[in-house]
């Protein structure tokens, strides 16, 4: 599409031009990183609410001077187009925009007067619904045209993406006034896991056992200027003995949560699955990731990404139903499961689409419970309804999956990493499948994703003693 502007010969009074524009939220949050206004009328989801009167009202209202901007849009592209400045504008508001709201904006030139300035009446309505037609703004707009022809191609602007992390703070929310859940940290003598075990004692997600050299944990806390008082330390001399001795604890009922600290995963993990004193149960485990990305309604939960290499059939039945249980625990009351492969049919010569499509008979079969499972699907028409329309998937989870499950860990691994570099998602994760939930946090990780990770925890704990979840209002009803 070219845009062609029109010189001041060319346009005659009663010339008019005009387009039509749906008000979204990220209208309003663009808007507000632009222009610095932080103003709460004016942005969706806060508290504060108002309405034309200052009285608590029914949503955020469009700032005025955003609607404005969709005059000054029909001016420098239509009427009189590319090159037009502006002189003056004036506006009387008679009713305010909202979300969802169609708008349109017409311009018409009343007068002309040399050298070159064009008098427009501008106009805002809403289109549809009972109010269609109303006028939410007029105003008189004085214009320069342009001195010379320009037409150019329709300008590709570089996309502006709105990130926004709510699901996260629904996680967090939910815990508020749940007692801190008992966790053996195991070897937290680093800044960073001790540091962050400490954030989630004070934010009263956790109460923190250390497990560890006692000397180097205190040692660290007075490096972070950190007051451990009240905080039992169990003092061990190994990473080996501190990963069994917080297994220990979990075995004695002591603790019912074990967060990783400074130490390798294998060590902590060998000792999570010893036979006879371990944290064992009749389920596999597996790492499940929480993430939360912008512009996506749900939670998206991944698994395995971190723990089993290349798992078997009945190891992916058990990394599935681990899965379903975390999404319940954080709101979802049926996941959609959807189980990747490369393709979205059953193909011999790619094993995990076989297992893909086993998975999805034995959830028809109640042999996986609590969520609809669905496979083989490919990544795009697992998660994009528009894609599995096009290939003919008829499904109630392609298209529409909050849940993920991957082949292999190198794949799962992979895509949890392109999800948090480069589509901006906030990342935190469990280990299920033990007697009490792990958490493996990372010295990669940041404040916020080791609160979350306990979060999870302390959810996921109480959705096992309870049998419900206490997230509120999660969940698209499709």
């Amino acid at each position: 599409m070219k845009l062609s502007n029109r010189l001041f010969d060319e346009i005659a009074i009663g010339d008019r031009a005009s387009i039509r524009r749906v008000c979204t939220e990220a209208d309003l949050y663009v808007f507000a990183n632009v222009s610095g206004n932080l103003n709460p009328a004016n942005l969706p989801d806060l508290e504060a609410r108002f309405d034309t009167d200052g009285d608590p009202g029914t949503g955020a209202v469009a700032p005025s001077m955003w609607l404005a901007s969709l005059i000054g849009n029909v001016i420098g592209t239509r009427l009189p187009g590319p090159g037009a400045l502006y002189r003056a504008q004036t506006l009387v508001f008679r009713d305010r925009a909202r979300v969802g709201d169609e708008l349109q904006v017409t311009v018409t030139v009343a007068d002309k007067r040399e050298p070159r300035l064009l008098l427009l009446d501008t106009r805002i309505e809403r289109l549809g619904g009972t109010t269609g037609g109303q006028s939410i703004a007029e105003g008189q707009a004085e214009v320069f045209a342009p001195q010379r022809r320009i037409e150019i191609a329709d300008a590709a602007l570089p996309e502006v993406l709105v990130r926004r992390h709510e699901q996260f703070d629904r996680l967090l929310a939910a815990c508020a006034g749940l007692p801190p859940l008992p966790t053996a940290v195991v070897c937290p003598d680093d800044p960073a896991s001790l540091e962050g075990a400490l954030q989630a004692r004070d934010a009263g997600l956790i109460a923190p056992v250390l497990v560890g050299a006692e000397a180097g944990i205190r040692e660290t806390a007075a490096d972070l200027e950190r007051d451990l008082s009240g905080v039992p330390i169990v003092n061990v001399t190994s990473d080996e003995e501190a990963a069994r001795r917080a297994i220990a604890l979990a075995r004695e009922g002591r603790v019912r949560a074990v967060m990783k600290g400074h130490l390798h995963t294998d060590t902590l993990l060998a000792a999570i699955v010893r036979r006879d004193d371990g944290l064992r149960t009749g389920r596999r485990i597996s790492h499940v990731y929480a993430m939360d990305l912008p512009g996506i309604a749900d939670l998206l939960f991944i698994s395995d990404a971190a723990i089993n290499i290349a798992p078997d059939l009945q190891a992916k039945v058990d990394i599935v139903q681990n899965a379903i249980d975390l999404a319940r625990a954080c709101g979802l009351p049926e996941p959609r499961v959807g189980i990747l492969s490369a393709v979205e049919t059953v193909t011999p010569t790619i094993p995990s689409t076989i297992d893909a499509a086993v998975l999805s008979k034995m959830a028809e079969r109640g042999q996986i419970t609590g969520g609809l499972v669905d496979g083989p699907l490919a990544m795009d028409n697992a998660v994009d309804l528009q894609a599995a329309r096009t290939k003919g998937i008829a499904s109630l989870v392609a298209g529409r999956a909050q849940v993920l499950i991957v082949p292999n860990l190198e794949s799962g691994n992979m895509l949890a990493k392109e999800l948090t570099f480069l589509a901006h998602a906030e990342a935190a994760g469990l280990v299920l499948g033990a007697q009490v939930p792990v958490m493996l946090t990372s010295r990669a990780d940041d404040a916020r994703s080791r609160l979350v990770s306990c979060a999870l925890a302390q959810l996921h704990d109480w959705w096992r003693a309870h049998g419900s979840s206490r997230v509120a209002g999660a969940g698209r009803a499709d």
